[in-house]
């Protein structure tokens, strides 16, 4: 069973437009509603109105499915019954179908609006049915209307508040969070005073820095319609106590030179007086929330660094327009030479890590063998399990203590972190062990000679009282003589004791450097100084607390490190699994301003609260708080 539907339309000129479509069914709907197989745009035919069925090869039913009915052959009814082949004529509002049958015993229905005269003035009829287009004014005069209320409302009433605001202004009682001054405002007030028409130019409150200065806008805002300057912001903030960032003549030919756009928007900023490329404003902008201040954008940065050396042919910067695309690889200070012969201090420098670079720190240290789940230091941190708190082998956190601020890790220390395991006894009295002075060569050398020199040999069984002897002088001679000798030359074995300390398999060689009497010019043995950097990112900020929820091996490859020199520094690669630039899609989005300080002190990089250093360390205190909850329930 088939219909042929033959939509019927007219153009302007009166030509007639037929559109056909064919649908295999049973049934068809008839409505307003688009859903509907022959959909009637006409306000006079519900959205379901009627149903059409095929009975046979040329009968059809058509009835009503709502209270309203329809026209057949000029009678209303609500059910009919047509034959095709006969044909008939239904009216649904103004649109007419006519029924009639094919060749192909299919039903033909064709469709035909007959109340209006073209298909635009029928879009005209139905949009203006329910408009209330001619109850408002014209458009040009509801524009006019809108700009002269923004005028008035906007830039005359503020304008007029601020000129007759009083000498000691107290209008602005709402923004002041201390209540006791709230109080004395209140106290001062007059008829009229509780508004504040200027405060329609604030675009937000102040940060929590400057919320002492809430309500007084003359404090920054020194001259009325004109932005704030450098000048202001100095009456704070001492610019002596500011590291530069670099001097300005460099600055000035690093930036960028700007474009049409960027001069357009210069001329602006210079008839408002806004001060020139550098200002304070540039970077610290205010009034954006009642939180902490804002961290920089990163364009501000990369301005300058995203082409750094296409202005500054010296420089030795790295261009670094976008962490997650386009920033140089890290550059750690790392000691190249130790102090020695004709250097009284150490030489440091700026090595790429894609250099592998090596840090002569002084020390003789195989992380993997001390990080081995197996092997004598696995075995001996098990024997000092109960006395020193280690586990089944050492961690990294038996050596490595944090900062209280857990932003770095403190030196090792060897009376702390080793002297566990790497005993510097050499003598026992009466249960106390005497120690050599760790750190203190000569010392060590003075304490070994004193020893030797103080105390004598080993006394022989023989010549106790006691003892059996064999019969005769000559034999308790003999003896006697031995002992004799043996403590006459006892004081020489002091420099075979000194030697063996400082040599291979002692307890000094094993872990330092160590120069011999006589090179280099040295009368006694030297040890050379231990270099344990606590920052290695001299112009970036790392910060550890934040990265708790990692473990130490995610980002330094220590259980693989055979020497101390091993320079265990991630790379950008590993950095780049979570941080992204300032736009991008990666799990801690980034900007320049996470690790790095426009006036670069020694100090942290501003870092906005809330964000990732703040939520990262809740997280670790939920997590930490989950691991108790589970350990008292396992007890």
């Amino acid at each position: 069973m088939t219909f042929l539907i033959r939509q019927v339309s007219h153009t302007a000129d009166g030509r007639e437009i037929v559109r056909q479509s064919t649908l295999p069914k049973p049934q068809l709907s008839i409505g307003r509603a688009a859903e509907n197989d022959i959909h009637l745009q006409d306000l006079s035919v519900t959205p379901d109105h009627a149903r059409i069925e095929q009975v046979d090869a040329r009968r059809v039913t058509v009835r009503a499915t709502g209270t309203l009915g329809f026209v057949l052959d000029g009678r209303t009814t609500m059910r009919a019954d047509i034959d095709a082949v006969q044909g008939a004529e239904l009216r649904f509002g103004g649109h007419r179908i006519t029924v009639s049958h094919g060749e192909n015993d299919e039903i033909i229905l064709s469709i035909q609006r007959v109340d209006a005269l073209s298909d635009a003035l029928e879009e005209k009829e139905e949009s203006r049915v329910f408009s209330l287009s001619g109850l408002l004014p014209g458009r040009r005069g509801m524009a006019w209307a809108l700009v002269l209320s923004i005028l008035i409302g906007f830039l005359a009433v503020p304008i007029f508040s601020f000129v007759t605001r009083p000498a000691q202004d107290t209008r602005n009682i709402y923004a002041v969070k201390n209540e006791r001054e709230a109080q004395m405002m209140r106290a001062n007030l007059t008829k009229g005073d509780t508004v504040a028409g200027d405060s329609a130019w604030s675009p937000g409150p102040l940060s929590k820095a400057h919320h002492a200065l809430e309500g007084k806008c003359e404090s920054c805002h020194v001259k009325a319609f004109v932005s704030v300057q450098d000048s202001a912001c100095q009456t704070c903030h001492n610019p002596a106590e500011v590291h530069e960032h670099a001097p300005a003549a460099r600055l000035a030919m690093a930036r960028e030179t700007p474009g049409v756009g960027g001069r357009i928007l210069a001329s602006f900023s210079s008839a408002f007086g806004k001060p020139g490329p550098g200002a304070c404003v540039d970077c610290h902008t205010e009034h954006v929330g009642a939180g902490p201040m804002q961290p920089t954008a990163q364009q501000f940065c990369t301005d300058c660094h995203g082409t750094l050396d296409k202005r500054l042919k010296d420089t030795k910067l790295g261009n670094a327009g976008d962490f997650s695309t386009s920033h140089p690889q890290f550059e750690p200070a790392v000691m190249v030479a130790p102090p020695g012969i004709g250097m009284k201090y150490p030489r440091f420098e700026r090595i790429s890590l894609d250099d592998e670079p090596s840090d002569n720190g002084g020390l003789k240290f195989p992380h993997n063998i001390h990080l081995s789940k197996s092997g004598g230091v696995a075995r001996m941190a098990r024997t000092l399990k109960a006395q020193q708190g280690y586990g089944d082998s050492l961690a990294c956190a038996d050596c490595h203590r944090p900062t209280a601020d857990g932003v770095r890790f403190l030196p090792v220390d060897m009376e702390t972190d080793c002297q566990a395991c790497h005993s510097l006894g050499f003598e026992s009295i009466g249960g106390t062990v005497r120690t050599l002075r760790h750190g203190e060569p000569a010392q060590v050398v003075a304490d070994l000679r004193a020893y030797y020199r103080s105390t004598g040999p080993v006394r022989p069984v023989a010549l106790g009282g006691m003892t059996r002897r064999l019969p005769g002088d000559y034999a308790a001679a003999k003896v006697s003589n031995a002992y004799v000798r043996a403590a006459a030359t006892r004081p020489g074995n002091a420099e075979a004791a000194i030697r063996a300390v400082f040599s291979k398999g002692g307890a000094c060689f094993d872990c330092h450097v160590i120069t011999p009497p006589g090179a280099g010019g040295n009368a006694n043995w030297q040890v050379m100084a231990v270099h344990q950097p606590m920052r290695y990112m001299m112009k970036g900020w790392f910060d550890h607390a934040p990265h708790k929820t990692e473990s130490c091996e995610s980002c330094h490859a220590a259980p693989k490190s055979a020497k101390a020199s091993d320079l265990l520094l991630p790379g950008i690669a590993t950095c780049r699994e979570c941080h992204g630039g300032e736009k991008a899609k990666a799990d801690v989005p980034s900007s320049c301003a996470l690790c790095h300080s426009y006036h670069a002190g020694n100090g942290a990089p501003w870092v906005p609260a809330n964000t990732i250093r703040d939520k990262t360390v809740a997280k670790v205190i939920a997590l930490s708080s989950e691991a108790s909850d589970a350990t008292r329930r396992n007890r």
